[in-house]
């Protein structure tokens, strides 16, 4: 899984499926894609497994993304991407605009959230979003969000062409990796790919 801050949610993941959860830590301040991605290749292709689930959050599932893409001779398996504004990102444009908020960025921040838009996923791997809906943050005030977003992302901006699955939680942007609901919903579609979806 992608982000630091990701105890929690692999703990229930484990927990509910028996997963073996490793986590991957990474700078978008201080590297560059090409770095990050680089390095987690390599962090990937060194776990001895037969089946390879990914979870990447925010900028974390756009680097996981180009990492699939780059490096297909992995352990098969699925990824979920929390949050990740794959279309776009208003939020970061709206930082970007700023030196300030270019620094916040970083390199990594700029090139993904800011540069590279647009994403079509056309490889082999399942690949399922989750989006939030509970507006808690600042990115409908920076990115002048106005409809359905997490706080920072709007729904229509995880919309990935490709995917397996899209399902909208009422969670926030970082309240996603705090949420049971998140964690459950990660686990099912690793385990059937495809999420839990209410019934009509």
């Amino acid at each position: 899984m992608l982000n630091l801050n990701t105890l929690l949610l692999r703990q229930r993941v484990h927990a509910a499926h028996g997963f073996d959860c490793e986590a991957f830590q990474y700078s978008a301040q201080k590297s560059t894609p090409a770095e990050i991605v680089a390095r987690l290749a390599d962090f990937s292709a060194g776990l001895d497994v037969e089946r390879l689930h990914f979870v990447g959050h925010s900028l974390g599932g756009l680097l996981l993304m180009r990492m699939l893409t780059q490096t297909p001779r992995l352990a098969p398996g699925r990824a979920v991407l929390l949050g990740s504004p794959v279309v776009r990102s208003r939020a970061a444009e709206g930082l970007a605009a700023s030196p300030f908020g270019r620094r916040l960025l970083g390199p990594a921040g700029m090139e993904e959230l800011v540069l590279e838009q647009g994403r079509r996923w056309t490889g082999e791997r399942e690949i399922g979003v989750i989006a939030g809906n509970s507006r808690f943050g600042l990115g409908h005030v920076i990115g002048r969000i106005e409809e359905e977003n997490d706080g920072s992302i709007a729904v229509e901006e995880t919309r990935l062409p490709g995917a397996r699955d899209h399902i909208v939680l009422p969670v926030s942007h970082s309240g996603m990796l705090f949420s049971l609901e998140v964690a459950q919903q990660v686990g099912h579609f690793l385990v059937h790919g495809v999420f839990d979806h209410p019934a009509q």
